[in-house]
């Protein structure tokens, strides 16, 4: 068997997430139907690891996903057959030789999230699949202040919403950030951390709007954290506006 590692982008709009479910169209199941078929509808169905599971409605920029295959294609033979079968809505962007080492969940040392927020009185809506929205004013200031206290290695219980299954809630930021699309008029978060929780940056997102709304104080990220109380995060924002950007692996893993 051939391992083989794809990097790919879809638009989550009209996906209800990643991981198969019953009776529901998802990433994992049309990329599994793609790669059986290339393979000629094996006796053995031949299953596709992703870096990890996104939400319904949440778009991926550079997920990564790996399978074994009894055919040794070239990479570019690969690309071809796979985005020849795909739907428009899927793209494989990179296809690379592994060896049987490499996990594309088990192996991954990082990822990187973008979340876009509109701004605006109405909802635009060639945007209203791709972005959050708010309409009130925001500080992008305050937003920028209160970003310091994510970073570093801390247990993010209030940040989980219930439903995840992990061992830890601990995870690390390395980096968080929030600029102003002149534009696009959106403020485009980004978070790139060890991994993240179930609608982690989603609910870090809610707060930092209630942050820049002036309806917390910019100080109080580090009390949430220190409280482990989902309820005490609150909201969570709109799956629209995230993406997977990229899922980082340790230098020539599975070379």
């Amino acid at each position: 068997m051939y391992r083989y590692k794809i990097t790919i982008a879809y638009d989550g709009t009209n996906f209800a997430g990643f991981q198969k479910q019953p009776k529901q169209r998802t990433v994992e199941e049309t990329l599994e139907r793609a790669v059986n078929k290339i393979a000629k509808k094996p006796d053995k169905l031949i299953k596709v690891y992703g870096s990890g599971r996104t939400d319904a409605g949440v778009h991926a920029l550079g997920q990564v996903a790996h399978f074994d295959i009894p055919f040794d294609l070239t990479e570019n033979a690969m690309l071809h057959a796979l985005n020849s079968i795909l739907p428009l809505d899927v793209e494989v962007l990179k296809v690379e030789h592994v060896s049987s080492e490499f996990h594309a969940r088990y192996g991954t040392a990082g990822k990187r999230y973008q979340y876009r927020l509109a701004l605006g009185e109405f909802v635009d809506p060639f945007k209203r699949n791709y972005t959050g929205h708010w309409k009130f004013p925001l500080d992008l200031k305050l937003i920028q202040g209160a970003l310091p206290d994510l970073l570093g290695k801390h247990d993010f219980t209030s940040f989980c919403a219930s439903g995840g299954h992990t061992k830890t809630n601990i995870r690390e930021i390395y980096e968080a950030t929030a600029i102003f699309d002149g534009k696009q008029n959106e403020i485009v978060f980004e978070f790139y951390g060890s991994g993240f929780l179930y609608n982690m940056v989603r609910i870090m997102v809610a707060v930092l709007i209630e942050i820049g709304s002036g309806r917390r104080p910019v100080n109080d990220i580090s009390r949430i954290i220190e409280a482990k109380n989902r309820n005490e995060a609150r909201g969570t924002a709109p799956a629209s506006g995230l993406y997977l950007k990229k899922v980082y692996y340790p230098e020539n893993f599975g070379k």
